[in-house]
């Protein structure tokens, strides 16, 4: 749905069904109330269809049968009100306004911007909408994009066409909150590569991998935020191009490739609209830091328990990751990107990455 008036009528009317079923369901001396799934990893479920990993069977049933659950309720009814009005306004507004607005609501008031985020993600879940269809933003910004890709970007000063490396700074093209304003125009790349760390995003930028191996460089800036995983899905499924992503060697680096690959538990839901299941992940590697003698730090208590946790985490059920991250826990080591450059600073972009994305196919040497 292109037209941006018949997404939020379409919106709207999908917020209002909510409404509805508690009116019917208190015009029948029913104690309203709403379904929705369990949102942990143990209801995971890998969808055959999509090939990414969304919310299963299991689900929890709220009612306003105690006070409790009758004023969570009472949020999400001021919650659709304040959306169903910023439709109506044309305005939006960041998740951090919503709640500090809802001071004004009284016994709908939110304690914690928490609770109100978990309240927009049941909403997003009900209406199998984003939460950008209701005019909602992070106050996080997007990732940046630096290389030959061309897009058209529907902004409130009008219709602007930018060249992602011929038209940008070092910075590079910002991904905007709201990914559905931007059209993929063309491109002349061969893969996109998505770094999690500035330092290696300056890194191959200065050495000019983008331009000898025609790659789109996109610095995550740490765990990507869900316009930059929309972008990358789209830069994948609408123009073609190969994903592969670019982490330290931890455990909680792991689970940045995961939410880009499998889909983020938090966000199960909208994993196949946010998802790219064909992303590929070249390192660092547990078996990098052993084969390359990178230097390492050692295993933190919390590393190491998160390493455990993900072995029992479905997204990383494969024979790669249950190898890689036994190995990690018997080196008892992690290492970062820029730990290339113990073999110099042409290392990672003469011969670590070139040999990475030879070695899956995505650069032919």
């Amino acid at each position: 749905m292109s037209d941006p008036r018949e997404r939020d009528m379409a919106t709207k009317q999908r917020l209002m069904e909510i409404a509805k079923v508690w009116y019917d369901q208190m015009d029948a001396g029913d104690v309203p109330s709403i379904t929705l799934p369990t949102r942990t990893k143990y209801n995971l479920e890998f969808d055959d269809d999509s090939e990414v990993w969304t919310y299963g069977s299991k689900e929890s049933t709220r009612n306003a049968g105690t006070a409790k659950s009758a004023i969570h309720m009472l949020k999400m009814a001021y919650v659709i009100g304040f959306i169903k009005m910023q439709l109506a306004e044309n305005r939006s507004s960041t998740l951090r306004e919503m709640y500090y607005i809802s001071e004004g609501w009284k016994q709908a008031k939110f304690h914690a911007q928490n609770e109100s985020n978990y309240l927009v993600e049941d909403l997003e879940i009900i209406t199998s909408l984003q939460r950008e269809f209701f005019h909602m933003r992070p106050e996080e910004d997007g990732a940046s994009i630096f290389g030959p890709l061309r897009v058209r970007e529907n902004t409130r000063r009008g219709m602007k066409e930018i060249h992602c490396q011929d038209d940008v700074g070092e910075a590079g093209y910002n991904i905007p909150n709201n990914v559905e304003n931007v059209e993929l125009v063309d491109h002349d790349a061969s893969c996109v590569i998505a770094l999690e760390t500035g330092g290696m995003f300056s890194r191959l930028q200065e050495n000019g991998f983008d331009e000898e191996y025609n790659t789109i460089l996109l610095h995550l800036k740490g765990q990507p935020t869900r316009a930059t995983r929309r972008m990358l899905k789209r830069m994948n499924e609408e123009l073609k191009i190969p994903v592969v992503v670019f982490t330290d060697g931890d455990p909680w680096s792991y689970r940045i490739y995961a939410s880009v690959a499998y889909g983020s538990i938090k966000a199960a839901h909208m994993s196949e609209f946010l998802a790219t299941p064909s992303a590929q992940f070249i390192g660092v590697k547990p078996s990098d830091i052993r084969d390359y003698n990178l230097p390492a730090d050692k295993l933190t208590e919390q590393d190491v328990n998160a390493l455990k946790a993900e072995l029992s985490d479905p997204r990383f059920g494969s024979e790669f990751w249950k190898k890689e991250i036994n190995l990690q826990l018997e080196m008892g080591l992690k290492s970062e990107q820029q730990a290339f450059a113990s073999h110099g600073l042409d290392f990672v972009t003469k011969e670590y990455l070139p040999t990475m994305l030879s070695e899956i196919g995505v650069l032919k040497r």
